[in-house]
């Protein structure tokens, strides 16, 4: 995503195409979904883009000082969409969207919302509020979809916590804005690797490639996009089931 250009890119890295989608809203994350298309969580809710291009509002939850921030969809096929504040203060959310439309806010009073990811076997969850400077960890439960007993995996000494994804081992990976360099997190909160970046402001990583062992990171100041080959070994994603 281009949040402020308010576009999303599509990059082919073996024929070097980038396809691009103008949409009206800034736009924070965009997930594949399982019928086609893709979900956005925008400035003013969550939003359905068909494969014809048709958009539809499935969450409206427009507020003033808060726009569309990281998102991610899990074991389930749920997407959990973050806000980020725009002003001074918390009071975003971290909320849970069903296939439906049915949404609950699954953490309040957030101000950052960076990444959330899953462990391989189900049964933890990942968030990074940015402005915590630290990753934070909760019992899931995939039936239900709920989030329980929030706890912090690890104090962030390098920068500030963006997005991440979770690799096979079940490790977890950082982009640290302001800290060049995207962290490994092991399951138990230790720092792994330190993986260094020519660019000051990462904000967000995934696995990808073929066989999803490289690294491709996001950062501000250019826009850039960024590939560490083989950096390890990543899970395919899940789709959006709406």
């Amino acid at each position: 995503m281009d949040v402020l250009r308010s576009e999303v890119h599509r990059f082919a890295p073996d024929r070097s195409e980038d396809a691009v989608l103008a949409v009206p809203q800034h736009v924070g994350a965009a997930k594949p979904r399982s019928r086609g298309g893709l979900v956005l969580n925008l400035r003013d809710g969550v939003a359905l883009v068909d494969r014809d291009g048709a958009k539809t509002w499935l969450v409206y939850w427009a507020r003033d000082g808060v726009r569309g921030g990281g998102a991610a969809v899990d074991p389930a096929g749920r997407l959990w969409a973050g806000t980020t504040r725009y002003d001074e203060g918390p009071g975003g959310w971290l909320a849970r969207v069903e296939p439906n439309g049915d949404a609950k806010v699954v953490l309040a009073d957030v101000a950052v919302s960076g990444g959330v990811g899953w462990s391989p076997d189900g049964t933890r969850a990942y968030y990074v509020d940015s402005a915590t400077g630290r990753v934070d960890v909760l019992d899931y439960d995939r039936d239900s979809g709920e989030a329980t007993n929030r706890r912090v995996l690890a104090e962030v000494d390098r920068g500030l916590p963006g997005g991440l994804c979770v690799d096979s081992a079940g490790a977890v990976w950082v982009a640290l804005r302001g800290g060049s360099a995207v962290r490994r997190y092991t399951p138990d909160g230790r720092v792994d690797v330190d993986l260094e970046l020519p660019v000051e402001e990462p904000t967000a990583c995934v696995f990808g490639g073929a066989d999803f062992t490289d690294l491709y990171v996001t950062a501000t100041g250019g826009s850039a996009v960024l590939v560490a080959p083989g950096a390890g070994e990543g899970l395919p994603s899940t789709a959006f089931a709406g």
